[in-house]
């Protein structure tokens, strides 16, 4: 039951794992559709995400107005980003990035990921400062015409200044002027197949999921397989219900005030996705007194605000989950 607990609370809060130092305090007036043409060059994934870096980076300063010390942290991250690989966030208007599960052995799977970024930036550019930022520690190679930069980082950082994870060799190609691969050298080889070679109908169903409401900051879909489930550990309870989730998909918002997270899980019938709302609701009110006796401060505030103002409903045989919690307690828990 505790690992139930843990993977349900995993669900409500993971659109809060992204550094929420760079969400805004309102959503940006007459935000530009996200365009799904940019997740249409993605190679064939089994998840994707689409990532409104400009509507999130440009808020940071108003958020942390008040608290300077938050906010050269923010920059010293992207500059951080930026001297490492020539690439700066802030010049990224939007990302996509394309996820593959892979099983390496029985009861593993791992994730292969490659991110498109699209900005401002002019690619020639880019290029020519990640390799004075790289000090030698870069190798170029050739792939269908192209040029690939592997840099040895071997560090842990903020790739684009938004998630925190270890690199080792990052590899970055020029798509087009204003357009980056970024990745390992597998998964860019496979994004420069893909700008090769486009399929109309690659990742329609999953791009379609992921672009439901344009205005998002984040909007995201992936498909849920048997042979991944199998790779998670599950007591008998949870898994009889998270195994008829066939796919998962949702969006991160700003609002006024708040910031939003809305997850859909689709499973395999309607009775499946009561019977999983059923479940969850029996969590949620478990979770209040894991909260109670292990959590306290600023994340006791913002975890219990989160579960109080969950909301889990049905329609035909999607559960859907609603939690918005007030950007407020984010910014006292971020200071």
């Amino acid at each position: 039951m505790k690992k139930t607990i843990i993977v349900v609370m995993l669900l409500v809060t993971a659109a809060f794992a992204i550094d929420t130092s760079v969400l805004a305090q309102r959503r940006t007036p007459a935000p530009r559709k996200a365009a799904p043409s940019l997740l249409a060059s993605l190679p064939r994934a089994d998840a994707l995400a689409l990532i409104n870096l400009r509507m999130l980076l440009d808020q940071a300063p108003k958020m942390f107005a008040d608290d300077p010390a938050k906010l050269a942290q923010v920059n010293a991250d992207l500059d951080r980003f930026k001297t490492s690989t020539g690439v700066d966030p802030r010049s990224i208007d939007q990302i996509a990035v394309g996820m593959r599960y892979t099983y390496p052995s029985e009861g593993i799977s791992k994730i292969e990921s490659v991110a498109l970024a699209r900005g401002t930036f002019n690619t020639a550019s880019v290029i020519a400062a990640g390799r004075t930022a790289a000090n030698g520690n870069f190798r170029e190679e050739k792939y269908a015409g192209r040029s690939i930069y592997v840099f040895s980082l071997n560090q842990q950082m903020k790739v684009l200044g938004v998630f925190t994870m270890k690199i080792n060799d990052l590899a970055v190609c020029p798509l087009s002027n204003n357009l980056l691969a970024l990745g390992s050298l597998k998964t860019v080889k496979d994004a420069v197949d893909a700008v090769k070679t486009p399929s109309s109908t690659a990742n329609q169903e999953l791009i379609a999921l992921a672009t439901k409401d344009p205005n998002a900051a984040v909007g995201f879909g992936g498909n849920v397989t048997p042979e991944l489930l199998k790779t998670i550990s599950l007591n008998e309870a949870a898994a009889k219900d998270l195994t008829t989730i066939r796919q998962v998909y949702g969006t991160v918002s700003v609002t006024e005030g708040n910031v939003e997270l809305a997850i859909n899980a689709r499973t395999l019938t309607a009775e499946d996705a009561k019977s999983l709302a059923g479940t969850l609701d029996g969590l949620k009110q478990l979770g209040s007194f894991v909260i109670a006796g292990r959590l306290s401060g600023p994340k006791g505030v913002v975890a219990k605000t989160a579960l109080d103002n969950l909301r889990i409903t049905t329609q035909g045989n999607e559960l859907q989950i609603r939690v918005a919690v007030p950007q407020s307690q984010l910014a006292s828990l971020l200071r």
